[in-house]
């Protein structure tokens, strides 16, 4: 495997940086995950899109181009021989002292991007569902750090992750301080009801994500009314069908939430035809390698 740093390629194992990056010492970056099918790199545009403004957001200076910046992660592609891809694209604040201050960062930013495979859920939960609970770790304020920044300071999430996993669930509903669901540890969360599919609004502190964004185009190309919509677990509880999207995780079934049955209890019509119509969609649209 070669890992792409600061404009040049490393084996995996002579792929380092300092341990003074502030990104390793505070979490001071940002962050992307990207998928390729196909040799086809998804909505590439919009993953870059978003990096930018996360780094904007937060003062840091991305040193590449957009342009380049594409052309940086395609290359990583071609030489590592990757047809279906995950890409995790960094930046960092760079080397600096001990101290928090981002002023003490002499150094330039630091740009990674790392092109593996990634399998997070088993095939059969794309079948038949999964189930999920919710967990006691509510989602980041906005006045605190805003979920809308694709940070590598992840600790949150990765909370949220370890209890659902202590007691043996493969995702968590994350709740807002207000108490309405938000979103889940790594995914956006839909349910619909009526026929009518809903997803929480961005100041409920769910991620504005690009899977999210692509199946609610998705809705509305097949005519199905779409809302982002407050609504608390009872509405959850009560919805017809659930499902989750992710980049890494696409698009997947959710039949139980904390014990409750969702619908029938298996995938329903709705989040079958999102699923078909999204897997179509990775075979013609984003950037070609």
């Amino acid at each position: 495997m070669k890992v792409y740093i600061n404009g040049k390629l490393y084996d995996k194992s002579e792929a380092k940086i300092s341990v003074f990056d502030h990104g390793l010492l505070y979490g001071d970056g940002v962050f992307e995950g990207i998928r390729s099918y196909n040799r086809l790199v998804f909505k590439l545009k919009e993953h870059i899109d978003r990096l930018y403004e996360s780094a904007h957001s937060i003062m840091l200076k991305i040193p590449l181009s957009k342009k380049e910046f594409i052309e940086a992660i395609t290359n990583t592609l071609k030489e590592n021989k990757l047809e279906d891809a995950y890409m995790r694209v960094i930046v960092t604040r760079g080397e600096g002292d001990l101290g928090l201050d981002p002023r003490k960062c002499k150094s330039k930013e630091s740009v990674i991007i790392i092109a593996d495979k990634i399998t997070l859920y088993p095939e059969k939960l794309y079948k038949e569902g999964m189930e999920i609970i919710t967990v006691s770790t509510t989602r980041n304020a906005h006045e605190a750090l805003n979920p809308q920044i694709k940070s590598l300071n992840y600790l949150n999430n990765i909370m949220a992750k370890i209890e659902a996993t202590n007691s043996g669930y493969e995702e968590a509903l994350m709740l807002n301080d207000q108490g309405y669901v938000a979103e889940c540890t790594g995914d956006n969360i839909f349910v619909v009801r009526k026929n009518e599919l809903y997803t929480p609004p961005e100041c409920m502190g769910a991620l504005n994500g690009v899977t999210r964004e692509t199946v609610l185009d998705i809705a509305r190309r097949l005519k199905i009314a779409t809302h982002e919509h407050v609504f608390t677990r009872h509405e959850l509880y009560i919805s017809e069908e659930c499902f989750l999207t992710g980049t890494a995780a696409e698009i997947i079934p959710v039949v139980k939430v904390d014990s409750r049955v969702i619908g029938e209890g298996k995938p329903g019509k709705m989040t079958l035809a999102l699923m078909k119509e999204f897997k179509e969609l990775t075979k013609k649209e984003g950037v070609r390698y």
